[in-house]
């Protein structure tokens, strides 16, 4: 085989699942007669240096063993290297494996892609914000789910799930309606209290939750969500609404495609692929095509 494949894993993916799916993956490919030259990061410093490594190595594929976040924090990396990537699903939400119809739970399935896929080019978000530019995979939530998430990561008990429902409840307490500004497309710019704006590449985050019911990551576009001002009933009465992906119809919930909007609002947070990435206001731009993912034949999204 000419060209060899790059196994990048980040182990602590999935709590353990990404060491434990790492190495049957490259099991799998050393089976089936690949070149693989495995490298493992510790952090997501480590990873970026290690994919730069990899790919200055130049090759054919690079398998991405980890979460959405893995892959979203070595993204500019691996766009401007021009490398097909094959995601070996090892996170908690793996919305984006979700979207493109990839494996999520068989690791010699999704490893095998490296040699059986077809090159599917997915559009990659990209939020702009104090002089800096993140990239995204899925949706990039500003509002009472970011806040949610960032109260999450800031507190340090109980563990586990428990401690994202203390998070939960926390903010419900706390809720009060955001004073959102929002430009779509350079047009003027617009005042829309909310209880949160969701801007999405892909339908799905949080590990299945369509908030953007409908978004499509190669259509050059992004979907905006704005969910209107709720009290704590209603915003509870809408949750299972959310899960079935049947809120858009709902008089409080509004969908808008652009391919900018920035948002600002006092005390915004904003995460993206289950990470921070700004405050206040951003500027959230489309990539077309710049991203190619290995999938099935024939693959398609699954709820």
């Amino acid at each position: 085989m000419a060209e060899h494949i790059a196994v990048l894993s980040n182990p602590f993916a999935g709590k353990g699942r990404g060491a434990r799916e790492t190495e049957v993956a490259v099991a799998h490919l050393r089976s089936r007669g690949a070149d693989v030259r495995a490298y493992t990061g510790e952090s997501a410093a480590s990873s970026r240096l290690l994919a730069t490594r990899a790919l200055d190595a130049r090759p054919g594929v690079l398998v991405v063993v980890g979460g959405d976040g893995t892959l979203s924090g070595i993204l500019d990396v691996v766009c401007a290297a021009g490398v097909p990537v094959v995601l070996v699903p090892a996170g908690t939400g793996n919305d984006l494996a979700r979207a493109l119809g990839l494996p999520r739970r068989d690791a010699v399935a999704a490893a095998d892609l490296a040699l059986t896929g077809i090159p599917r080019t997915i559009d990659v978000g990209e939020i702009r914000a104090a002089g800096r530019v993140d990239l995204f995979l899925t949706i990039a939530a500003l509002g009472f789910d970011a806040k949610v998430s960032d109260r999450t990561n800031r507190l340090r008990w109980p563990r586990g799930v428990l401690r994202y429902y203390l998070a939960l409840v926390v903010e419900l307490v706390r809720l009060r309606p955001m004073d959102f500004t929002v430009t779509l497309d350079g047009a003027e710019p617009v005042h829309v209290p909310g209880t949160l704006v969701a801007v999405g590449n892909t339908p799905s985050y949080g590990g299945g939750m369509p908030l953007c019911v409908g978004a499509a990551a190669d259509d050059g576009m992004l979907d905006i969500v704005h969910v209107a001002p709720l009290t704590r009933l209603r915003l509870l009465r809408l949750f299972p609404l959310l899960l079935r992906g049947v809120h858009l119809a709902r008089p409080e919930v509004t969908r808008r495609q652009a391919r900018t909007v920035t948002v600002s609002a006092p005390g915004l947070v904003v995460y993206a692929d289950g990470e921070r990435i700004a405050e206040d206001e951003c500027t959230i731009g489309i990539r077309r095509s710049a991203l190619a993912v290995l999938v099935p034949s024939g693959a398609g999204g699954t709820p």
